[in-house]
Parts: C-alpha cells; structure tokens; sequence
C-alpha cells in the first residue's frame, strides 16, 4: 500500500512538469513563428520575389527561394517582371524583393523608390557587371580595326554584319526591348551605320551567337559579365569611347555616346519586410557571393542544361560555408 501511494504521487508530480512545460511552450507564441535557427519569422509566411528576364536574376531567386524555405520555414512565391516594373511592384507592397539590380540606367527609380518611397536599397549582391558590346575573336583577327568602335564607322566593315532584316547596315543584336540599354543612342551620336535588331530574350542573343560562331560568320551582340557565354566562346569586346559620369547625364534625353558603366550589383525590398518577416529580411540583406559563385550556377544551366531550380541546389550543396553566414 505504501509502494502504490509513492507511484500514485510520482505520477502527478510527472503530470503537473509535463503541464507546466505545455504551458511554457504556449506562451512562447506572440503571433509570429520561429525559424530553424530560431530566429523570428514575423507574421508574414509568404515571401514573393522577383524574377527579372535573364539567368543571372533567376538563379539568385532560386537560391534565395530554397534557403528561405529549408532553413527558415517561409512559403516563397516568384514573380516574373521586367527590371523597370519591379521597383513599383515593391513600393506599393505587390513584391517584396529583387536580388540583381544594375544601378546604370536606374538613377530614377532610386530617388522615386529609394529616397522617396518604400523601398530601401539592401546591400551589394557581390558580382560586378559589365553590359558591352562583343564580337567573335576571330573577327578581329580577321579584321584588327574592329576592336573598337572607330572600326565599325567604317561602311564596308561594319556591312560585315548586315542581314536581310537590315540591308547595307551591319546587325547590332540586342535582347529584350526591357533591359537597360542605350544602344541605339550610341550608334546614333557616333554616327554608325549600325542597326539594332532585339532578339527579345537572353536566349535570343545566345542564339544568334551559337549559330553565327559555329559558322565563322561576323555577328556583334549585347551582353555582358558575368556570363557562362565566355566559357563556350573566345569573345572580344569592342572598344567604345570610355565611360564618364557626364556621358551618362544625358541619358534621359538619347545623349549616351560612351561606354557602359561597370555595375556593382544590388538587391532591393521592400522597408515593410524588416517588421513583417524580420528573418527573411535579415536573410535577403546578408545574402551575398562572388562572381565566379553566380558563373558557376550560370553555366550548370546555359551549358550542362540543368534547370535553374537544380542549378541552385547543387550550389548549395556545394557552398554551405557561404550561405550559412547569411541565416539570421
């Protein structure tokens, strides 16, 4: 009878430890979740990113979509946008962040969006891009004065690269009508009979490069670093008159005449994020790698045909000292 009423009492001291540990765990809960590595999630569950027209910008979004799902609990949705649009697309709450922002040519959406709205610059991505014009190597072995710009005012050279669609002016190929790109005023204040012709896509422009380079056929086209493209095709960029601050002054009104600037690449969400889901934000603002981790992704999916969403975990796999330093 002693034995029984010592187990009978053991019992209810356990229960009223496991109640008071129920208890505690309840009260833990605000309204806001934790993340794996126990910081808070906020209230907001899902978080929408932005997926800009080329690889680069999607497999960052991949990335940044898989890390924030595996490691700290939220839902993200991805929305497909052209670099313009997206600024106001995260302004008015819609998006909550773009992770590859080229300043040049956005000097605008800074001071509307940045020092004037409600969006806040969130830090350097780490790559440094460089939009330019790029022409086969063999081009300029061919030709040596096509190296820079002076070469193509030359009719007869830069009829090289004329085609059908552009009769006696040499093909400028370019890509999506929305990217930053001041081409057309290029040619036209350093009087070149060129004529842009947009392919509509980053696939367009690699095309047009494939099947011209596996010819040895004269081809001249927009793009830029970082870019797997330079690791299938020995490329030359054409030299164009060196980029100043006061070129780019006129670039509201067609006065570019000058090279493109060097871009240190930015991310930008939404000021609401911080309050709303303060780890995702912590997360997104940390987020940072090299040239060579975006190149390596870039051509995973450009050269071994993996998806974008593949891509990115192999990196990730890869890489974990990296974006571990990002976890909040």
């Amino acid at each position: 009878m002693v034995l029984y009423r010592r187990l009978i009492k053991l019992a209810a001291m356990l229960l009223a430890l496991t109640m008071v540990a129920a208890a505690c765990g309840g009260d833990s809960d605000d309204g806001g979740g934790d993340a794996a590595g126990g910081s808070d999630t906020g209230s907001q569950d899902t978080i929408t990113l932005g997926v800009q027209p080329w690889n680069g910008s999607a497999v960052n979004v991949a990335v940044a979509a898989q890390l924030l799902e595996t490691e700290l609990g939220y839902s993200v949705e991805t929305v497909e946008i052209d670099e313009n649009a997206a600024w106001a697309a995260i302004n008015t709450g819609d998006m909550d962040a773009v992770l590859e922002v080229w300043p040049s040519g956005h000097a605008d959406n800074v001071v509307d969006f940045i020092d004037n709205g409600n969006v806040d610059n969130a830090g350097d991505l780490g790559p440094v891009g460089k939009i330019g014009w790029f022409i086969p190597t063999y081009m300029v072995d061919q030709h040596p004065e096509l190296a820079t710009w002076e070469g193509f005012a030359d009719p007869e050279l830069a009829g090289l690269f004329a085609t059908a669609e552009t009769g006696d002016l040499g093909q400028f190929l370019g890509g999506d009508p929305s990217f930053v790109q001041y081409d057309e005023d290029i040619i036209n204040n350093l009087e070149l009979p060129l004529q842009v012709v947009y392919g509509g896509s980053e696939e367009a422009i690699l095309a047009g490069l494939d099947s011209a380079y596996s010819r040895e056929e004269p081809v001249l086209v927009y793009l830029w670093t970082p870019h797997s493209a330079f690791n299938s095709y020995d490329l030359t960029e054409v030299e164009l008159p060196e980029y100043s601050d006061a070129c780019y002054e006129g670039a509201d009104s067609g006065g570019v005449d000058c090279a493109y600037p060097s871009d240190v690449l930015f991310k930008i969400v939404g000021q609401d994020l911080a309050a709303n889901a303060p780890a995702a934000d912590a997360f997104l603002r940390s987020m940072s790698y090299e040239s060579a981790d975006q190149i390596e992704m870039l051509a995973s999916v450009e050269v071994d045909g993996l998806s974008v969403e593949d891509a990115a975990a192999a990196w990730i796999e890869a890489h974990p000292d990296t974006w571990q330093s990002w976890l909040p």
